[in-house]
């Protein structure tokens, strides 16, 4: 018989999975964080703050954006890498990725826009510069996209920076804002992180295993989407060789259906120790990884979400950038919001409750008290409400 799972207990896993049950507060253990979500995605947009420091923000609102910047440039207690798109991952978590840097180089040769990239004796004159003047950026270079300009065409030198950062053969020594300085490999990881060699079952064993834990459930396509690292055919066979490890659970969605699911041994005393999430409410953002995978924030949740960036002003429901709110273990609406670092100003332009969500005093001192919190991440004095 199959563990059952109602959507309450369901909820309460994912969310104390992902660090956003316990109050957001007290002293800010960076790594500690980075290695409890296992990485932390990366983005440019800053409407208020970028996807990565608002990620972290959440789940400690004492969290400041240089923080990331010195774990990364100057404690090296994380390294840059290709989950599902460009993350910070945990420095020790190094050894098992080692199969990622093959398969995004096998990868890059085959897609059609990195076939301008320089050559080998190209990428060797690259490799040289790096070697004697340090870390560089794609600015130190001055190729050019060759024959017609197209919007998703880049120089040479930059498809080689990728090509080579992919493959392991570069990696991030820092970020200068967010501009992105390449280093040799050996020069930014450590040396017994570089020494250590594993099997890809081994590699895949772990991919899987440490997917499973922060996923606290799911089925084989969520964990292999967890970190986009090994392929699906080799996550179902993790799954069929572990028959008798992993717990067959089903877990209840938000309308009474229940989904087939896998979790570990474990199970059991997670479900027993995951406490009720705090009530308060946090303005999350779009990229958060509880938002990322749609399907399972709709099955758990009920909550129909999509990022707009990508979708003409003229069809969007929502807007540009719109923000999750959570309270406890239930959304309750999204909210525009975007701040104005030079006049020290968050301004909200727009707020909707989800539908049977009354709109009481209490739940707006609660969203003003988050919006207070998080104009103080942004540099901002003062919150000004445009939003009628």
């Amino acid at each position: 018989m199959a563990l059952r799972i109602s959507n309450r207990e369901a909820r309460r896993l994912w969310l104390d999975a992902q660090g956003l049950s316990g109050a957001p507060t007290g002293p800010v253990d960076l790594p500690g964080m980075i290695r409890k979500l296992g990485f932390v995605q990366l983005d440019t947009i800053r409407v208020v703050a970028r996807a990565h420091d608002h990620i972290l923000w959440s789940r400690n609102q004492n969290y400041r954006e240089p923080m990331l910047e010195a774990c990364l440039g100057r404690d090296r207690q994380v390294f840059e890498h290709f989950t599902h798109d460009a993350s910070v991952i945990p420095m020790d978590f190094y050894p098992m990725w080692r199969r990622q840097f093959r398969r995004l180089e096998e990868k890059v040769r085959g897609w059609e826009w990195h076939r301008g990239m320089l050559d080998e004796p190209g990428r060797a004159a690259i490799r040289a510069r790096i070697e004697a003047e340090g870390p560089l950026s794609t600015k130190a270079f001055d190729t050019k996209v060759e024959g017609k300009r197209e919007m998703w065409r880049r120089p040479p030198h930059k498809l080689a920076l990728d090509y080579m950062w992919y493959a392991g053969e570069l990696s991030t020594s820092h970020r200068e804002g967010f501009t992105k300085f390449y280093d040799l490999t050996h020069r930014v990881i450590p040396d017994h992180h570089r020494a250590a060699v594993h099997d890809d079952a081994v590699q895949v064993d772990w991919l899987c295993r440490e997917a499973l834990a922060r996923l606290a459930f799911g089925t084989p396509g969520d964990i292999q989407r967890f970190w986009a690292a090994a392929e699906l055919g080799e996550v179902k066979a993790w799954t069929a060789e572990r028959a008798g490890e992993l717990v067959e659970v089903e877990i209840e969605s938000v309308n009474g259906q229940w989904t087939a699911a896998l979790a570990l041994a474990d199970i059991e005393a997670r479900l027993a120790a995951a406490p009720a999430p705090a009530a308060r409410l946090r303005i999350l953002n779009p990229f958060d990884p509880v938002i990322r995978d749609r399907g399972r924030l709709t099955r758990l949740f009920g909550f129909d979400y999509r990022i707009e960036i990508f979708v003409p002003e003229a069809k969007r429901q929502w807007g540009y950038y719109v923000y999750p709110l959570l309270e406890g273990d239930r959304f309750v609406g999204r909210i525009e919001v975007k701040a104005d670092r030079q006049a020290g100003e968050l301004s909200v332009h727009n707020l909707w409750p989800e539908p049977g969500v009354k709109w009481t005093d209490a739940r707006q001192a609660k969203l003003e008290a988050e919006l207070g919190r998080l104009a103080r991440l942004a540099g901002a004095d003062d919150v000004v409400w445009q939003a009628g």
